[in-house]
């Protein structure tokens, strides 16, 4: 089982920043496209950490597991990272299945679009989805799970008539049960794929409808 995220800070450059915390009962099965404890594998945490807009580290990864261990969080994690105020995130149940969204859409964009001519100017821009299904999912099941939660995501961004599938640096985790039998399927109509996208959508819809200002414009305007 996974626990309800613990709202916690740290100081940080003078700055006393929030972090969401998630731990696990025990080991789970996990799929992630987070910088730290991205890929598929057993996992005993999550972490979701605010940073400012002015974030310049090239070492993501080290920062995050550094975090995890000023929180105490033994074994291997998963650590996202967002200018976003995690404090406010989104919390949706569907049939069981959990999920958790830091919305931020200040800079969406078509995934296939080319490459823009300058960079966008500095807007709030990440969604950090974080899913928990109550059974056990195989290695397919779960990659399929990371792209229903990513259509159900395009999903509520169109319904908010926004231009754009995500923002670039969007990420993704799954979290599930280890053991046997465990589930083959997790797209959008599957047993547990359809509650998955149904609970991603309802978070991701209702954390978008809200406008969104970086958390250290905040502290600083």
């Amino acid at each position: 089982m996974l626990s309800d995220p613990v709202l916690t800070h740290r100081l940080e450059d003078g700055w006393d920043i929030p972090v969401l915390v998630w731990r696990a009962g025990a080991p789970l099965r996990a799929v992630s496209s987070g910088p730290l404890g991205g890929g598929v594998g057993t996992r005993n945490w999550v972490v979701n950490a605010t940073v400012p807009m002015s974030y310049h580290r090239d070492d993501p990864a080290a920062h995050l597991a550094a975090l995890a261990h000023r929180f105490d969080l033994d074994g291997p994690g998963v650590g996202l990272l967002t200018g976003v105020d995690v404090a406010e995130v989104v919390t949706r149940t569907d049939t069981g299945v959990r999920a958790w969204a830091t919305v931020g859409l200040g800079t969406p964009l078509w995934a296939a679009a080319p490459d823009p001519a300058h960079a966008p100017a500095q807007r709030v821009g990440t969604v950090n989805i974080v899913v928990y299904v109550p059974t056990a999912l195989g290695d397919a099941a779960l990659v399929n799970a990371v792209a229903t939660a990513t259509e159900a995501k395009c999903q509520a961004i169109g319904e908010l008539g926004l231009p754009g599938t995500g923002t670039p640096t969007d990420a993704v985790t799954v979290l599930c049960p280890t053991g046997d039998p465990a589930e083959s399927y997790g797209g959008p109509r599957s047993t547990w794929g359809a509650p998955l996208a149904r609970a991603v959508h309802a978070a991701v819809r209702a954390g978008g409808a809200v406008p969104c200002v970086p958390w250290s414009q905040r502290r600083t305007g």
